[in-house]
């Protein structure tokens, strides 16, 4: 990539943990969007000289572009703009419109009269808000802090000072591409893409293997920058790539799709959810779940629409429960105990009539980290998948990890579960109940 950048995310409250960072991973999103390399994230407190460090870290790294997030209240401790012009060896100047522009939000925000003086203090806080600078451009509020633009030099890159809450930042972000110092930072990137491969199933030893075919067999391989992730029992691959590259992609994405066909599931970036959304479109899902505690429900309904396909759920924790909410016979469960594949089974079933739906998954485990028994070890959950007009689908798996990671992973298996049974009942076919796809 012909452009690199650095983020640099400002605030104690950030760097102690007791704020989550958003701002840096949003950032770097959009930077990699248009083509631009992130080379680094930092975080540092609120102190000048711990920022003007981070500052002279970066540029020593020769990025072309730094963003600086956070810092740009009233308060003493908003110090950015103040540590970047020294940094940039350039003098702050007052600017009287921009003072104007703040001091009007501030006004509408407390509902005071148009043409009202504002406290000693406040007036202070507005003024500090509205130094820039000399030669930066600044960046309109969306809250009531400026962003600032300053150009690159030879002897320093491109600085974007944006403000710390994301929403004031997301909304800036638009208005700070439009800057002609941001203008002039991007305008050396080049073309790039960007293509995401899922699998379910696959480890990343096994992928790593397949790679080095590819690096083996594929002319430009080189040019290909590919990361992976193991996610959830997921594995995404993602590759950025020039525009001239695109062959050498193809190529290498029709190895890993011969190698690796059972295990991938999306090769157009779309996630397992988008399919269950897609494949549910005009059906009616239950859920029935025992150790993952409503965890399915929750993913399913977590997008936009989802009511139109999902009606309900049953957290059948206790065997009464199981019982009682979905008509699993007691008896079937003093039989085979609580987590088997008949209960799982009995359990999507009983979703499937009380909730009157035409598609019902179910789980039962032991998440631990008691309860295990060697027959039954900590990790193991069965799933059904009950279908009307189908004969109900059950599977056994295991899952490692601590009680968090067997739930996780658990409620991923039953996305994928829901994803296959759908397509196979829409085929007339079932799922192989011995598929290991995930195990």
């Amino acid at each position: 990539m012909s452009v690199r950048a650095g983020i640099l995310v400002t605030g104690t409250e950030v760097l102690t943990g007791r704020v989550t960072d958003l701002n840096g991973p949003w950032v770097s999103t959009r930077l990699l969007a248009l083509g631009v390399d992130v080379a680094h994230i930092t975080v540092c407190g609120d102190r000048p000289d711990d920022l003007a460090a981070q500052l002279r870290f970066l540029a020593d790294q020769e990025v072309d572009l730094i963003v600086t997030t956070g810092g740009l209240g009233p308060t003493a401790d908003d110090l950015t703009v103040a540590t970047v012009a020294d940094f940039c060896g350039l003098e702050l100047a007052l600017d009287i419109e921009l003072e104007a522009h703040i001091a009007d939000i501030i006004r509408r925000w407390q509902r005071r009269p148009a043409g009202e003086a504002t406290s000693g203090p406040t007036r202070a806080g507005i003024r500090k808000q509205a130094l820039v600078p000399e030669g930066a451009q600044s960046i309109p509020p969306t809250g009531t802090a400026p962003g600032v633009a300053i150009a690159g030099s030879g002897a320093r890159p491109a600085i974007l000072v944006l403000p710390g809450p994301p929403r004031e930042l997301q909304a800036m972000w638009p208005d700070a591409l439009q800057t002609a110092p941001m203008t002039a930072a991007l305008s050396a990137r080049t073309e790039s893409r960007q293509e995401t491969i899922r699998a379910y199933g696959l480890s990343e030893a096994e992928l790593a293997e397949s790679l080095r075919a590819a690096n083996d067999q594929i002319s430009g391989f080189d040019g290909l920058e590919i990361t992976t992730c193991l996610r959830q029992g997921e594995v995404e691959m993602v590759t950025r790539f020039a525009a001239d590259h695109a062959p050498a992609y193809a190529e290498m994405a029709e190895l890993i799709r011969n190698a690796h066909s059972r295990q991938i599931f999306s090769t157009d970036g779309t996630t397992i959810d988008d399919q269950v959304a897609t494949a549910l479109a005009g059906r009616r899902i239950a859920t029935a779940e025992s150790c993952t505690g409503g965890m399915i429900a929750a993913r399913l309904t977590d997008r936009s629409g989802s009511s139109a396909y999902v009606v309900g759920g049953v957290v059948s924790y206790a065997n009464e429960a199981k019982t009682g909410l979905l008509d699993v016979p007691a008896a079937l469960i003093a039989e085979h105990g609580a987590v088997s594949e008949p209960v799982a089974s009995a359990m999507a079933e009983g979703a499937l009539r009380r909730l009157d739906v035409d598609t019902a998954v179910s789980t039962t485990g032991v998440a631990g980290p008691g309860g295990g028994t060697e027959l039954k070890p900590v990790g193991m959950v069965c799933f059904g998948v009950a279908i009307s007009g189908q004969p109900t689908m059950t599977v056994t798996r295991r899952f490692p990890g601590d009680r968090a990671s067997v739930r996780a992973l658990a409620t991923t298996a039953a996305m994928h579960l829901i994803a296959d049974g759908v397509a196979g009942s829409k085929k007339g076919e079932q799922p192989a109940p011995d598929d290991t796809r995930g195990t």
